[in-house]
């Protein structure tokens, strides 16, 4: 792989101190050159992840370097992600947008959940004899507990652990606080049972076994068993069934129904939630185990504002995006008023970080950015996306191409394709166009910073996912992909810009790399990202439309995911209660307080569905759009949906509510008994001349007179 060194230290600028000389075996004969610069103190970027290990140990014997915990060592990969690939000749743009972000600065840290495990570990299964036998790999370390859940196996005479049995119900909770509930409704009670094997030796249908349980599907009610266990009382036929709830730190599963699938059938388990199907998978889970006793720290992977969440308001429920998506149900719905001292503005959602594991769906679904990753920030990653983009086009690349991947699974399958590319002749590799962007999950990167970076001048976002990634993270990363491309299409880019590419293998990713470019913008922007959602959306609308040779009125948009749209509104139905204005969370609504009208502010509407769902008529129907009139200012003002004249008053004639409020409200209390003669005269006067009428009429029965 050559390194142009000129070209590279010319588009990098300040930033390509140190590329005055290239190595090409730092990690073996060059060594020298690494420990000379590891004991300047200067900071350290390798473009080698391969030797990684080395580089750290050779910095911790350099007699004067400081360790990496004062001097951190960067690494980035350029060999796999671009050097070895058929287009290793044009790779020197990306190798420099490469170096230049993997300068940047390390983002501000961010709160941290924590976990403390005691290593009591419940291990749960179908089978006596497998389950004692990963208590077995266990004991010594860990505080084991067994849960069967049914009969069959054999337990070990000796009783070294708690054995429960019974039919499992629910297991709540995460690492170092879960709570495991089941019901136990067999004959034999194993707390009382003293494995004298008598029970075992009477059964004539062999319904009893050395797991200690009686099967029902064989026993045919002779009750030996019960005469032969009278000392110890641990048969009773008749014991009624009971729940019995423990807390646990750990849960090793083995199976707890049929064909040992797991109880916890979530994509995403909550930590310290083990499923073992095979021997192999068990060895795995207990190595982690055992390790898996003490304080533990992870990132919280978001940041929440209630005020601006669209979830629900009067306990009616509006975007429920983020709940629908997560694959490890860390979010739930908190729509009920009950208890709170805030009532409707204090509903929304309630998010779990212990249970959460950082996939960032539930960001990437939201549209009113109420949910925002954290880890990174928006604000860093759109840094980074545009150093990324700059850089490359200051080197002199063109129809740049980011692909967002995941750290693990995505960026293994792009080593394997720069390695086959490499040594296979049919193989193309990385091409040098593609810039790999690896992040915590695929699914964190949502449609604001897509749109920032075709305004950033990339040519097309794609976005790698794997088998390890949720059926529900395809869907809704597909969903926010339509949309996407729905605007750009609609400002005049041509071509496929935003694409989810699936693959599992080296091959498959290979043919997907090489499809060609899509139009860009003719002039890349300098906005920064910004940490509300919606504004980094305005920016990038913003710059689109300023490139755009033409812009449309009304951009269509698809039914579902749509962060922007319009309400139709049914003016027949409709009777400017305005119950809809208080149940929008985004002030897309409004009254006016001078007369009987309803404003609406386009830019405001995340299409949340609250107003819909809150209109007692029915009157409202949500239209997914974006509007651009008047080059986009139309949708920042407030119109008019509708305006009706105040009622009148037949005794003074002045104006209260509105004519299409009373005369719904006469029609439906016409049949009513109590208001009929005077009483329905009155439902038409305002509050002044009612309160006179009922104290000058005669024929009104006074409390004075009961």
């Amino acid at each position: 792989m050559l390194l142009d060194a000129p070209a590279l230290s010319k588009a990098l600028g300040p930033q390509a101190d140190g590329l005055d000389f290239v190595h090409s075996t730092l990690c073996r004969r060059e060594a020298p050159a690494f420990q000379r610069a590891a004991k300047s103190g200067e900071d350290l970027l390798i473009a080698c992840t391969q030797e990684a290990r080395l580089f750290v140990e050779l910095n911790a014997l350099t007699q004067g370097a400081p360790a990496v915990a004062e001097r951190p060592i960067r690494f980035v990969n350029i060999r796999e992600t671009g050097g070895w690939s058929k287009d290793a000749k044009g790779v020197t743009p990306k190798i420099a947008a490469l170096l230049a972000a993997a300068q940047l600065p390390e983002p501000e840290p961010v709160p941290v959940v924590s976990y403390k495990s005691a290593g009591k570990v419940l291990v749960i299964g179908t089978d006596a004899g497998r389950v004692s036998k990963a208590a077995k790999m266990l004991a010594g370390k860990l505080q084991v507990s067994l849960l069967l859940t049914r009969p069959g196996g054999a337990l070990p005479q000796a009783r070294d652990v708690a054995v429960h049995a019974g039919e499992l119900q629910s297991i709540h909770g995460w690492l170092g606080a879960f709570e495991v509930t089941w019901r136990a409704g067999n004959a034999i009670d194993l707390d009382l049972c003293t494995q004298c094997n008598a029970c075992i030796e009477v059964c004539p249908e062999g319904a009893i076994d050395f797991s200690y349980q009686v099967d029902m599907s064989r026993c045919k009610s002779h009750r030996e068993c019960v005469r032969v266990c009278e000392a110890a009382g641990a048969i009773d036929f008749a014991r009624a069934p009971q729940d019995v709830s423990e807390n646990f730190d750990l849960i090793l599963d083995l199976g707890a129904a049929l064909g040992n699938s797991p109880s916890l059938t979530l994509h995403q388990p909550p930590q310290g939630y083990f499923y073992a199907a095979d021997d192999a998978a068990l060895f795995d889970a207990v190595l982690q185990l055992l390790d898996a006793v003490g304080e533990f720290e992870k990132p919280k992977f978001f940041n929440y504002k209630q005020k601006i969440c669209a979830h629900s308001r009067n306990e009616v429920i509006g975007c429920r995006a983020c709940i629908d998506v997560c694959s490890a149900q860390a979010i739930r719905s908190d729509a009920s008023q009950k208890g709170k001292a805030g009532g409707a503005a204090m509903a929304g959602i309630i998010v779990e970080p212990h249970l959460c594991v950082g996939c960032g769906a539930c960001t990437t679904v939201c549209p009113s950015g109420a949910l925002s990753y954290a880890t990174p920030r928006a604000a860093d990653m759109g840094l980074r996306l545009r150093t990324l983009l700059a850089t490359y086009q200051r080197a002199g690349g063109r129809d740049a191409a980011l692909l967002l991947h995941s750290e693990r699974a995505g960026a293994a399958l792009i080593g394997e394709l720069g390695r086959a590319a490499r040594t296979g002749k049919g193989v193309r590799g990385v091409p040098a166009r593609v810039l790999p962007v690896a992040l915590w999950h695929t699914a964190s990167v949502g449609i604001d910073l897509w749109l920032a970076a075709i305004a950033y001048g990339a040519s097309q976002v794609w976005v790698l996912m794997t088998d390890e990634e949720a059926p529900q993270y395809r869907a809704a990363v597909a969903e926010q992909m339509a949309v996407a491309q729905a605007i750009v299409t609609g400002l005049g880019l041509r071509g496929e810009h935003f694409r989810l590419v699936q693959a599992s293998a080296a091959t498959a990713l290979d043919q997907a790399l090489q499809a060609p470019p899509a139009a860009g913008v003719g002039r890349s922007a300098a906005f920064a990202v910004q940490a509300d959602k919606r504004a980094t959306l305005d920016l990038a609308l913003e710059h689109l439309m300023a490139c755009a040779a033409s812009v449309p009125d009304i951009v269509p948009l698809p039914q579902s995911g749509s962060p922007f749209g319009s309400l139709r509104l049914d003016k027949a139905k409709c009777t400017m209660c305005l119950s809809c204005v208080g149940a929008c969370p985004e002030a897309a609504l409004a009254d006016n307080p001078e007369k009987p009208q309803l404003k609406f502010i386009e830019k405001n509407c995340v299409q949340c569905g609250l107003c819909a769902s809150t209109c007692p008529e029915g009157a409202i129907t949500l239209e997914p759009r974006l509007w651009l009139a008047e080059a986009g200012k139309a949708r920042r003002n407030p119109r008019v949906l509708h305006e009706v004249e105040p009622y009148a008053c037949i005794k003074c004639g002045k104006g209260f509510g509105t004519q299409p409020a009373i005369e719904n409200m006469i029609a439906k209390l016409a049949g009513h008994s109590a208001f009929q003669g005077a009483a329905a005269a009155r439902l038409k006067m305002c509050g002044d001349c009612r309160v006179i009428d009922l104290h000058t009429n005669p024929l009104e029965v006074r409390i004075t007179d009961l």
